[in-house]
């Protein structure tokens, strides 16, 4: 019997032996990096010349790995294994793929704070965002297995027979399909995207962001030393304008499940729906695409409850998240003090590389995010926003840019529009709560959103109206957890798919009547 789902606990970093543990397995790792990593196509290593080198974005001279880089010919030997494994993995059995998710996960929590490590160096998140980025991917592997093993126990899934017939709905996989993971969320969105086609029965090419391709190799060994065969996932990363498109536009290629930004997911949803020659099948398209996220608070909220939520909701990871809170939503009643706190409690906030201590912030992703975010200061500062706090960097050893908070922002101005995906958050006042809905609610995004609010008529309208995948009451609008919090949005947020949710596994499959007569 299995037994229900629970989330992954988090570490508790104030305990000096955890502090100690993260440590020594930063050191651990530290002994590995440099290392070059094949392709892994069809159970087989690959070298090439081309290499992905992956460096630590708080310290750029810091070479976490080589990772060969696939090419079309690669890829296209990719998906034909994908296929030819296709025919016999879909009709393995649930109980085989559910408990390789489990036993992944085993392995991955006896290995918890190495895989911390890994991610602090390759992504520069800090330990408390590295430690939850690795709960989330258990939490993952954990909760697909238990749905895949519901799915397939039938539970709700007989029609009504009649007294000539016996009639039987159930799901099968669809085939082969491409996974495009990000690099903010390096092991639990790679690895939640990676494991959910797999345990439905489909075969799988992994093409990790080219930021952070280790971990995902990491993931990889784990899910061959928790038993499975070589072919089902493919690992092959490469650049997304050759591979990525490549495998989108194939005719072999029946699904794609794709997180980052809306201008190339709108991209693959395009290319996905041109039927190529000698394609048999419209292909699914599941895509999270990206947020302008907001927290609303009213006149009648905690104000240090809503300064709290806003600071960690705006700069945890450097704000490097789809569900970061960019943008504020204050009643001018209230306004100026909760800026003011709001700035009193982001300069408390310290920035520096996460593998030498345990910072707060530590770098942004790479030197185009850097100038990307400066950039996007700039525009603020032109559009008129008052810059209150923050607005520098420094990427001299690494890409580090201090948290930023601008006020008096127009509702429809680049910085209170676009996605900036950094730690830059902008606030704008409102006279009542009707207005405060209609600002939250004029952006092309609907993926997260809170409000800070004692009233409950002011929290029932939210609900009702404020138009976001994941709402929040009275806390931040970031940590969704698997299982409790279904993730994902609407509008230009994505497709509507609810990771972590009990219908998740659904993109990956197909419903089949059979009606056999008496």
């Amino acid at each position: 019997m299995v037994v229900p789902f629970r989330h992954e606990p988090f570490t508790d970093f104030s305990l000096e032996e955890n502090k100690k543990a993260q440590k020594e397995a930063l050191h651990q790792v530290e002994q590995m990096l440099g290392k070059e990593y094949p392709l892994l196509i069809d159970g087989e290593e690959i070298y090439t010349d081309d290499k992905i080198v992956s460096t630590n974005p708080g310290n750029k001279e810091e070479v976490i790995g080589k990772v060969s880089k696939a090419n079309k010919e690669l890829a296209e030997k990719a998906i034909q294994s994908a296929n030819e494994h296709f025919e016999w993995w879909r009709k393995s059995t649930a109980e085989m793929r559910a408990d390789i998710l489990f036993r992944t996960a085993a392995i991955v929590r006896r290995r918890r704070f190495e895989f911390n490590a890994w991610i602090i160096k390759e992504a520069g998140k800090p330990w408390k965002e590295a430690d939850a980025d690795i709960a989330e991917g258990i939490d993952f592997l954990e909760y697909y297995g238990r749905q895949m093993l519901e799915i397939d126990s039938g539970k709700g899934l007989d029609i009504v027979s009649r007294p000539i017939e016996n009639n039987r709905f159930s799901y099968i996989p669809l085939g082969a399909g491409v996974v495009i993971s990000p690099w903010n969320f390096l092991f639990a969105i790679m690895a939640g995207t990676a494991v959910s086609p797999m345990v439905t029965g489909n075969t799988v090419i992994l093409k990790p962001a080219s930021n952070t391709p280790v971990i995902a190799y990491k993931l990889m060994e784990t899910l061959k030393e928790a038993g499975l065969p070589g072919g089902i996932i493919n690992y092959l990363p490469g650049p997304g304008g050759e591979v990525g498109d490549y495998l989108v536009e194939h005719p072999k290629t029946r699904f794609v499940s794709f997180t980052g930004s809306r201008e190339v997911g709108t991209r693959i949803f395009e290319r996905a729906a041109v039927v190529q020659e000698g394609q048999e099948w419209l292909k699914r398209v599941v895509a999270e695409m990206g947020g302008k996220d907001t927290i609303i608070v009213d006149d009648n909220a905690d104000l240090e409850l809503a300064a709290e939520s806003i600071v960690n909701s705006a700069f945890g990871f450097s704000g490097q998240k789809c569900s970061a809170c960019s943008r504020v939503v204050a009643h001018e009643d209230v306004y100026d003090q909760l800026l003011d706190r709001c700035v009193e409690l982001t300069k408390e906030l310290d920035v520096g590389d996460p593998s030498e201590q345990n910072y707060y912030m530590g770098a942004v992703i790479d030197q185009a995010s850097y100038d990307k975010i400066l950039n996007y200061v700039e525009i603020g500062k032109e559009e008129g926003a008052r810059l209150v706090h923050g607005g520098t960097g420094d990427d001299k050893n690494g890409f580090f840019i201090q948290p930023t908070i601008f006020a008096d922002a127009d509702p429809k101005s680049r910085i209170m529009q676009e996605e900036i995906f950094g730690p830059v958050v902008a606030f704008t006042k409102a006279k009542d709560f009707d207005e405060m809905l209609d600002i939250a609610n004029n952006t092309e995004y609907g993926l997260t959103g809170a409000i800070i609010s004692n009233n409950r008529t002011h929290i029932e309208m939210a609900k009702e109206d404020f138009h976001v995948g994941n709402l929040y009451i009275n806390r931040g609008c970031t940590a969704a957890i698997v299982g409790y919090h279904p993730f994902g949005g609407f509008k230009m947020s994505g497709t509507d798919s609810k990771a972590g949710g009990p219908d998740y596994l659904n993109n990956f499959l197909q419903g089949k009547t059979i009606s056999e007569m008496y």
